[in-house]
C-alpha cells in the first residue's frame, strides 16, 4: 500500500493502523535515531485522498473481520489499539492534512471505532491554518497528538533533531498543539558516543516539562522511550540505547518533579 500499513506497536499496545503521508521519505527535520532510509530534508507530496480511504478501508475490514490478526499477529498483541498519522516524515507538511483528517475520521465513523486517532508530529507546521483545523476536527473525535522533545537546548536539538531550535520557539509549538488537541509529549533518549545525556541536559528537560504543568499547558503526560531500532542516518555510529535502569531512573525523576504521568517502553 502507498499510504496506510499495520505495526505491532509497543508503545501503543497492540496493532496499530499507521497512515504514512511521507512517502517521498521527506521530512522538515532530520533526527539522528530515525530508522527512515534515505531521508531528505522536504515536504510531504501530494496525497491521493481517494487512494488513502481505499487502503485505510480495506486494511481495516481485514483486521477486523477478516484473518489478519490470526495469520499475522502474536496472540498477546491482538487488539487494534489506534489509527496513528506518522510515517516517514512530519505528516502535518502535508498541504491536504485537514482532508486526510476528514478521510480518515468518516472512515472511522463507517468502522464504528472508537479507538483513538493519533498525530505523532514534532509540531513545526501548528501555525499552518489547516493544520489547526485539521488538529481541532482530531480533537472532536477521540484524537491526540504525541508531539517530539527530545531535548530542549539549542545545541542539543540541533545534534538529535538536526534542526535550530530553541526552547522558546519549541514551547510555543508545545503549547499551540496542547490548546488545539490533548497532547503528550514524546522523548526518546539515547547514549551520544557511550555517554548519557548530562545532568546540565537532564534538569534542562525536567524544567521545560515542569513549567508546562506548572504554567498550565494541557499536556497529559510523557512517552519516554529508547532506541529499539537501528537509525538509518550518518549520526547512527554515534548512537547506543540506554541502560533500562538509568531510563527507569530517568521516568521517576520526571514523574517526581513535574507532577505529570510518565509512560515509559523500553
Amino acid at each position: 500500500m502507498t499510504y496506510v500499513y499495520p505495526v505491532v506497536s509497543r508503545r501503543a499496545g497492540g496493532v496499530s493502523v499507521g497512515i504514512n503521508l511521507n512517502p517521498n521519505n521527506a521530512c522538515n527535520w532530520r533526527c539522528a535515531y530515525c530508522q527512515v532510509p534515505d531521508l531528505k530534508r522536504g515536504v510531504a507530496p501530494e496525497i491521493d485522498l481517494a487512494l488513502l480511504r481505499s487502503e485505510l478501508q480495506t486494511l481495516l475490514d481485514d483486521i477486523l473481520n477478516g484473518d489478519f490478526m490470526a495469520s499475522r499477529v502474536p496472540e498477546e498483541s491482538r487488539n487494534l489499539c489506534d489509527i496513528a498519522i506518522s510515517g516517514n516524515g512530519e505528516p502535518t507538511s502535508c498541504r491536504a492534512f485537514d482532508r486526510v483528517i476528514e478521510v480518515v475520521v468518516d472512515v472511522m465513523q463507517a468502522f464504528q471505532l472508537s479507538i483513538p486517532l493519533r498525530l505523532i508530529s514534532n509540531g513545526s507546521y501548528v501555525h499552518k491554518q489547516h493544520v489547526q483545523h485539521g488538529l481541532k476536527l482530531m480533537a472532536e473525535f477521540h484524537g491526540e497528538v504525541w508531539i517530539k522533545v527530545d531535548a530542549v537546548s539549542e545545541g542539543s536539538i540541533l545534534r538529535i533533531n538536526g534542526v535550530k531550535l530553541d526552547a522558546v520557539r519549541l514551547r510555543s509549538q508545545v503549547e499551540a498543539v496542547a490548546a488545539l488537541c490533548p497532547s503528550w509529549i514524546q522523548t526518546c533518549l539515547m547514549a551520544w558516543d557511550d555517554q548519557p545525556p548530562s545532568e546540565v541536559e537532564i534538569n534542562s528537560y525536567i524544567d521545560f516539562i515542569s513549567g508546562l504543568k506548572r504554567d498550565g499547558v494541557d499536556v497529559r503526560g510523557v512517552l519516554l522511550y529508547g532506541l529499539a531500532r537501528p537509525s538509518q542516518q550518518e549520526a547512527a555510529v554515534h548512537l547506543k540505547p540506554l541502560d533500562a535502569n538509568w531510563m527507569k531512573r530517568m521516568a521517576g525523576r520526571i514523574e517526581s518533579k513535574s507532577g505529570l504521568q510518565v509512560r515509559l517502553s523500553l
